[in-house]
C-alpha cells in the first residue's frame, strides 16, 4: 500500500523460477468457497509459494471471516490451524519480496486473526515497514494517506515514542492529500492517536472536520467509534456531537436488536434530551436479560454520565465476570445502588484479580468497599474484619504499584479517570513522590494530563508546578523563535518538513486550560510568573473565536481568580453571539454540569465588573442568582450558631451582629456559610443594624427577599464594615495551610465592595489553644477591635 518502490528504487532480488504461474494459483484461490480449500492449497503447493500468492492467501481468508456470524470463535479456528502456522513461516521469508500493499495488508491482516504483537512475524512486518518507510524521508510527501494510516494503526502498539511522533508529524504533511470524504482514513488517524494516548489537537481538528463534512453519511458503528475514540482523547467537538446527537436519535426507531441498540444507548444516552432518555432507558430495560456482560458494561458507563442508575443492568452479571476490568466497572456499579453489600463471595473474587489490577481499578473497587462499610455500619450496626482486611490489602497493593512505577506516561493513564474519596485519602501523597521523582518526564505531550491530575488533588506541590510552568515556557518560546526564522526564507519542501517537525513542540491552545487550571485552583505563583502566564494568554488569543465556548468560560474564570483579565477573552465571552452559543451547549450537559458552568459564568461576569469597570460589562446575573439563593434551604448549624451567640455577646447584643446579607454582585455573608457581618464606627464602636445612623443601598436591578439584606457602601464617615468568613478545610489546600484561589477572590472582592475581612482558618479556632469559649472570644476580640480582653 506504501508504493515507496515507485518513489525511491530499491535494490530487490531476482526471484527464483516458480513451476506454477503466480496467475493459475491465484486464481485457484480466488474460486476457493472456504478455508479448508485455501489450506489444502497451501499445504500442496507451500514449495512454491510466491510473496503475491501468501497475501492473496491471507487476504482471501480474512474475506471468509468477514462473512462469518461468530467471527471470534472462527478466528480462533483459523489461527490454531496446522496450515497457519505454514502461511506464518512463508510470510517471514517472503516479506522482503512484498511490494508495500502486500506488506502493509498482510499486518492489518495477522492482527485482525489475533496474533499477538510480540510474535516474531507481526515483529518483523513491523520491522521491515518502518524500515521502508524511513528511508523515504524527503519524498514522504508522496505516499499515500491511506496506506499510512493502516500502517499507523498496525504498528502503533510496537513502536517507540520517537517513532510515534515521526508518524504525527508526517500524517500531518500527508493530511492535505486526504480526500474530504475519506472517513476511515481519518478515523484510523484518530484510532492511532488513541493508541499512542497523545491528544495532538492539530489532527483532531483537521480529522474532525472530516467527520462534519460527512456527517449525514456516518452509521451508528461510525459515530459511536468516533465518540468513543474523543472521549479517550479528552477532545470535545461541539458542533461534531450536536450533529451526532441529531443522526442518533433519528436511528432510535430503527434498531430493535440488543446488541446494535446497546451501542446506540451508550452513543446517543450521555448526550439525549429527556425524552431521548426516557425512551433509551425503557427500551434497554426491556433487552437487560439478553445484554452480554460486556453490553452491560458499556451500558452502565454511559447511565453513570447520564446520572442514572439500574439495578437490574448490574445483578447476575458480576457473577460470569473474569476480567479486572470488568469486575472493576461492575462492583462500582453496585457501589451506587442505594444498599450496597458485599459478601463474601465478591470478597473473593475481588481479592483473586487485586495482582492484576491498576490504579483505576484498585480504587474503583475500594469505593465499593467503603461504601459497603459506611451501609452496614450505618443500617445493620455491622462491619466484618474481612471488608477490613480487603480494605488494607487494596491499600498495600496501591503503595506498591506507585513504588515501582517507572513510566510517567503510564501512571497518567491510571490516574487520569480516578474518582472517589479513597486515592486521595490513602495514596495521593505517595502518588505525589512518584510524579516528582519522574518529573524530569513531563514534556509538551503530557503536561496538560499531568496538571490537569494536579488540579483535582488540591495538593500543592510547588517543584511539580515549577516544572510544569517552566516546560510551557521553553517550549512555546521555542516554536516562536523557529516560526520567526521559516518566515525569512521559501518554504521549500525541506523548511515545509522542518516546520512541521517544530510544529510538533506547540503546547495547542486547546491544552492551556488544563496547565492554567491548578495555578488558579491553589492559588500559586510560579517564579516566572508574568511569563508563563502571559505566554498562556498570548497564545490563545489568535484561537478565540474557534475555541469551545464551555473552554472559553473556564479559562475566563481561571484566569481572573489570577488576577488576570486579557481584554480580548473578555469581549469574546460577554457578547450577544457566544452568549447564545452557550445556551445551545448547555442545553446537551447533564444538569449537574450545566449548572456549574452557569455559576462559573456568573462568578466571571461579577470579577470582571469588580476589577475591570473600566471594559464597560454589564452585570446580568441577577435573576439567577437570586433563583439559587432562594433554593438554599439550609440554616446555620449549631457551632454557627454558637459562633453568632459570640460575636453578639462581644458586639453588644444581637442586632450588632448580621447572619444574612447579600452584597452587591451577590456575594453570601451568613445564611449557612458560618459568615457573619458587623459595622464599626470610626472610634471602633460597634453600630447597630436599624440605626438610623446608618443608611444601607441598594445598586440598581438587585432586590431581597425581606429577611435578606443586600447591603451597599453607603456608612457614616469614618465607618468601616468588617465580613468575618469562618474558613473550613474546602478553602485551603490539602497538604499546606495555604488559601486556595477562590477564597483568596472572594477576600479581593469584599474588599472592593468596601469590606474589612477577617478570615478565620478552621485550624486556627478549632486549635488547643482556643478549646475554651473564653479563649475563642479573646481571639475573635483580636481579629475585630485588633485587642485581646476588653
Amino acid at each position: 500500500m506504501l508504493r515507496l518502490r515507485a518513489i525511491c528504487p530499491f535494490s530487490w532480488r531476482v526471484f527464483n523460477f516458480r513451476l506454477l504461474s503466480s496467475e493459475s494459483l491465484i486464481s485457484q484461490m480466488s474460486k476457493c468457497t472456504d478455508e479448508e480449500q485455501i489450506f489444502d492449497l497451501i499445504e500442496k503447493n507451500k514449495a512454491i509459494l510466491s510473496e503475491k500468492q501468501v497475501g492473496c492467501a491471507f487476504s482471501i481468508l480474512w474475506q471468509f471471516q468477514k462473512q462469518t456470524v461468530s467471527l471470534s470463535k472462527n478466528v480462533k479456528g483459523i489461527r490454531d490451524h496446522p496450515q497457519f502456522l505454514t502461511l506464518h513461516n512463508l510470510t517471514t521469508a517472503k516479506m522482503e519480496f512484498m511490494n508495500d500493499d502486500t506488506l502493509v495488508n498482510v499486518l492489518y491482516i495477522t492482527q485482525q486473526f489475533g496474533v499477538e504483537v510480540h510474535d516474531p512475524l507481526v515483529e518483523a512486518l513491523v520491522t521491515e515497514a518502518w524500515r521502508r518507510l524511513e528511508r523515504q524521508v524527503l519524498c514522504v510527501y508522496q505516499l499515500r494517506s491511506g496506506s499510512l494510516s493502516v500502517l499507523m494503526v498496525s504498528i502503533s502498539s510496537l513502536i517507540s515514542q520517537h517513532f510515534q511522533e515521526q508518524l504525527v508529524n508526517k500524517t500531518e504533511l500527508l493530511f492535505d492529500t486526504i480526500d474530504s470524504s475519506q472517513v476511515n482514513i481519518a478515523r484510523r488517524i484518530v484510532q492511532f492517536l488513541r493508541n499512542i494516548k497523545y491528544t495532538y489537537y492539530p489532527l483532531l481538528e483537521r480529522c474532525n472536520k472530516v467527520f462534519l463534512s460527512n456527517v449525514n453519511h456516518l452509521d451508528l458503528d461510525s459515530i459511536s467509534k468516533i465518540l468513543s475514540l474523543y472521549h479517550s482523547l479528552q477532545f470535545h467537538s461541539f458542533e461534531f456531537i450536536l450533529m451526532a446527537k441529531k443522526r442518533l436519535t433519528e436511528m432510535i426507531p430503527l434498531f430493535n436488536h440488543p446488541a446494535s441498540f446497546a451501542k446506540l444507548f451508550v452513543a446517543l444516552g450521555p448526550m439525549a434530551g429527556p425524552e431521548e432518555k426516557k425512551q433509551l432507558k425503557s427500551m434497554i430495560l426491556l433487552m437487560s436479560e439478553e445484554l452480554t456482560s460486556q453490553q452491560v458494561l458499556a451500558v452502565m458507563g454511559a447511565m453513570e454520565e447520564m446520572e442514572s442508575r439500574n439495578s437490574c443492568l448490574i445483578k447476575n452479571y458480576l457473577k460470569v465476570s473474569v476480567m479486572p476490568t470488568e469486575i472493576s466497572i461492575l462492583v462500582c456499579a453496585l457501589s451506587m445502588l442505594p444498599s450496597p453489600h458485599l459478601d463474601e463471595a465478591r470478597i473473593s473474587q475481588i481479592e483473586a484479580v487485586l495482582p492484576q489490577c491498576d490504579l483505576n481499578e484498585l480504587n474503583g473497587f475500594a469505593t465499593y468497599v467503603l461504601r459497603c462499610v459506611q451501609y452496614d455500619h450505618m443500617y445493620l450496626d455491622n462491619t466484618t474484619g474481612e471488608q477490613l482486611k480487603l480494605l488494607q490489602k487494596l491499600d498495600h497493593y496501591g503503595h506498591q504499584r506507585l513504588q515501582k512505577c517507572n513510566s510517567l506516561n503510564l501512571l497518567w493513564e491510571e490516574l487520569k479517570s480516578l474518582k472517589g474519596d479513597w486515592f486521595p485519602d490513602t495514596l495521593l501523597e505517595e502518588t505525589v513522590a512518584t510524579l516528582q521523582r519522574l518529573m524530569d518526564e513531563i514534556n509538551y505531550i503530557n503536561v496538560a494530563g499531568i496538571a490537569s491530575f494536579i488540579s483535582r488533588t488540591n495538593y500543592l506541590s510547588t517543584s511539580l508546578l515549577d516544572r510544569i510552568a517552566s516546560v510551557v515556557v521553553q517550549q512555546i518560546e521555542k516554536v516562536k523563535f523557529r516560526y520567526l526564522l521559516l518566515e525569512l526564507v521559501k518554504c521549500s519542501l525541506l523548511e515545509y518538513v522542518r516546520r512541521q517537525a517544530f510544529r510538533k513542540s506547540i503546547i495547542h491552545p486547546f491544552a492551556i486550560l488544563a496547565v492554567i487550571l491548578p495555578f488558579s485552583i491553589l492559588n500559586y505563583d510560579p517564579p516566572q510568573k508574568d511569563e508563563f502566564f502571559g505566554t498562556c494568554i498570548q497564545h490563545l488569543n489568535s484561537y478565540l473565536s474557534i475555541l469551545d465556548p464551555l473552554m472559553l468560560v473556564f479559562l475566563g474564570f481561571s484566569l481572573a481568580t489570577l488576577e488576570y483579565f486579557p481584554e480580548d477573552l473578555q469581549k469574546a465571552i460577554f457578547n450577544i453571539k457566544f452568549l447564545a452559543k452557550l445556551d445551545s451547549q448547555l442545553e446537551l450537559l447533564r444538569s449537574s454540569l450545566n449548572l456549574r458552568i452557569q455559576f462559573r459564568l456568573m462568578e466571571l461576569n461579577r470579577a470582571v465588573c469588580l476589577e475591570c469597570p473600566e471594559y464597560q460589562i454589564p452585570w446580568f446575573h441577577d435573576r439567577f442568582c437570586q433563583q439559587q439563593y432562594n433554593k438554599d434551604t439550609t440554616s446555620m448549624n449549631g457551632a454557627q450558631q454558637q459562633i453568632y451567640q459570640m460575636l453578639a455577646e462581644i458586639l453588644g447584643g444581637i442586632n450588632f451582629v448580621k447572619a444574612s446579607v447579600l452584597t452587591p454582585y451577590y456575594y453570601t455573608i451568613g445564611k449557612s456559610s458560618g459568615d457573619f457581618e458587623c459595622i464599626l464606627d470610626k472610634r471602633k464602636k460597634p453600630l447597630p443594624y436599624g440605626s438610623h445612623n446608618i443608611t444601607l443601598e441598594k445598586l440598581p436591578k438587585m432586590y431581597s427577599e425581606s429577611n435578606t439584606q443586600i447591603t451597599g457602601s453607603r456608612l457614616p464617615p469614618g465607618a468601616e464594615k468588617i465580613a468575618l468568613e469562618f474558613l473550613d478545610s474546602r478553602a485551603f489546600c490539602r497538604n499546606i495551610p495555604h488559601l486556595k484561589g477562590k477564597s483568596a477572590m472572594k477576600k479581593r472582592h469584599l474588599e472592593i465592595l468596601g469590606y474589612r475581612v477577617i478570615q478565620i482558618p478552621h485550624f486556627e479556632w478549632n486549635s488547643m489553644a482556643r478549646s475554651t469559649k473564653d479563649a475563642r472570644m479573646d481571639y475573635l476580640r483580636e481579629q475585630i477591635f485588633g485587642e485581646g480582653k476588653s
